[in-house]
């Protein structure tokens, strides 16, 4: 009898906990709410609607997150994908050319997500902007890589930016110089959510406005908000009434994120009871890439596993090259109509990111964020392609910069190629110190690009600046360095 009783008060104790934590969440979600209201009352017409719809999303989110009682993985239940659902890209690439490229052209939209900007390497204004390769930027590139495909096929292919608040305007000032390129452009913003005080999680921002103290207090939402953003823009409904069945997404940042025809092909060409609504694109991990997010197999679906996911008792596992061999290179091939159905359907479940930041005053906020591969579950007979690791160059540090910027690539038509005259198919692994973080300053400790056919490792430290006609080659015992004034710089094998 003391028994029962003993449990039906300890019942009755988390019973009691479970209401005031439920209690608590409802007040939480009420002042949220409240003080959305207030923000909105500071602007009025198209920036209060537009906003509006924004908090929507927000809301949303902010639901969930109250909601989350644990981890949303357990790794218990994580199992290895079936061998169909990640697809060698030779076993796709090794058909023979399809007779009806245009036609596949013509149904296909290439999205960039372009809301970065350029802080990393000491730039201001959009990444997409940086100067990478005969002072194309990332945007020339990628323009000269579409224009090029509607000129070969005679196709009318177009390229959509998905901007953030942070790149919008620079972005559509230097839009005009295409104006006269056989490529349409259509740009669409991301949504901009308010940060939340790590405390009260309530909104840090008193206004709407973008300029003064409350510019710090908005952010964009991480890349996954692309579905409810395009959606809400209009543009897909848009672009589905002219006929195009699917888009193309990439970083505008990675330079090896080119139209692909076999996938493309792949892709159209399918039954329509197995028709392949999402497609993403993996490649094999190596050490550099041991915190990329995988593909696993969870509760019967193909799923994406982030490390922000990962329990810390199983970091190290979740690193291992072995285990879990594959990354994703957030090169996405996924269905228009499949998206329209989702949204309509309210059925876009993905993974929430807790981002925590530090504001230049010194107070602690949390975002909200999203990732757009994450999707992938919700997408019928969604499929992974292991591609070569040439389809994914990121541009995200100088040591990248240098990279690209060198005699290992040949540039064409916008795309790059690793020279043929470089005897391994990988690139060198690049580190360069803390005096060349930024480009303006890397810049100038490059007198031209050193030669780096023959380069497997490079370290650059301390002050080093490299003079015309430079040649790193790995030796047994050293790099050969020709008219320059290196004070520490080591070639590793």
């Amino acid at each position: 009898m003391a028994l029962y009783v003993e449990g039906l008060s300890k019942g009755a104790v988390h019973e009691g906990m479970a209401q005031f934590q439920e209690m608590m969440r409802q007040q939480l979600e009420s002042s949220m709410h409240a003080e959305l209201e207030k923000l909105l009352n500071t602007a009025a017409g198209e920036e209060r609607e537009v906003s509006r719809k924004d908090f929507e999303g927000f809301k949303n989110l902010f639901h969930r997150f109250l909601q989350v009682k644990g981890p949303s993985i357990e790794w218990i239940k994580i199992q290895r994908p079936p061998e169909d659902s990640i697809q060698p890209y030779d076993k796709i690439a090794g058909t023979a050319p399809p007779d009806n490229v245009a036609d596949c052209l013509n149904k296909l939209v290439v999205v960039k997500l372009n809301g970065g900007l350029g802080t990393s390497m000491g730039c201001k204004g959009p990444k997409s902007l940086i100067s990478v390769r005969n002072e194309n930027t990332f945007l020339d590139l990628t323009v000269q890589q579409i224009e090029h495909l509607n000129k070969t096929y005679d196709t009318d292919v177009p390229l959509v930016l998905m901007n953030s608040f942070n790149t919008d305007e620079d972005t559509k000032k230097i839009l005009q110089k295409y104006t006269h390129h056989r490529v349409k452009i259509h740009t669409f913003n991301q949504s901009r959510y308010p940060r939340v005080n790590k405390e009260s999680l309530l909104p840090v921002s008193t206004g709407l406005s973008m300029t003064g103290q409350s510019a710090e207090g908005w952010y964009p939402p991480g890349h996954g908000d692309i579905y409810a953003s395009f959606y809400n823009s209009g543009l897909l409904e848009q672009l589905i009434a002219q006929g195009k069945e699917y888009i193309f997404v990439s970083n505008i940042d990675n330079l090896g994120a080119t139209v692909d025809l076999h996938i493309l092909h792949h892709l159209v060409n399918q039954p329509n009871g197995k028709r392949c609504e999402f497609i993403m694109e993996v490649t094999d991990k190596t050490r550099a890439d041991v915190k990329g997010g995988t593909l696993i197999q969870y509760e019967g679906k193909l799923r994406l596993l982030e490390i922000a996911q990962v329990p810390k008792a199983h970091v190290d596992e979740f690193k291992s090259v072995s285990k879990f061999k594959i990354f994703n290179t957030n090169n996405l091939w996924i269905s228009l109509s499949a998206i329209k159905r989702l949204q309509e359907q309210k059925a876009m479940d993905l993974e929430i990111i807790v981002n925590p930041k530090t504001l230049d005053g010194g107070q602690n906020v949390v975002q909200l964020e999203t990732a757009v591969g994450a999707a992938i579950k919700c997408f019928d007979n969604a499929l992974g392609i292991n591609v070569p690791r040439s389809r994914f160059l990121p541009v995200k540090t100088t040591s990248d910069l240098l990279l690209v910027m060198s005699n290992l690539y040949s540039l064409d038509a916008g795309s790059l190629t690793m020279s043929p005259k470089r005897e391994f198919p990988t690139t060198p692994h690049v580190k360069l110190g803390s005096s060349f973080t930024q480009v303006q300053e890397y810049l100038t400790r490059f007198e031209s690009i050193p030669d780096m056919l023959e380069l497997d490792h490079l370290t650059v430290s301390g002050d080093v600046t490299l003079g015309k006609n430079v040649s790193l080659k790995a030796r047994k015992d050293s790099a050969v360095f020709n008219n320059h004034i290196p004070r520490r710089v080591r070639v590793l094998m």
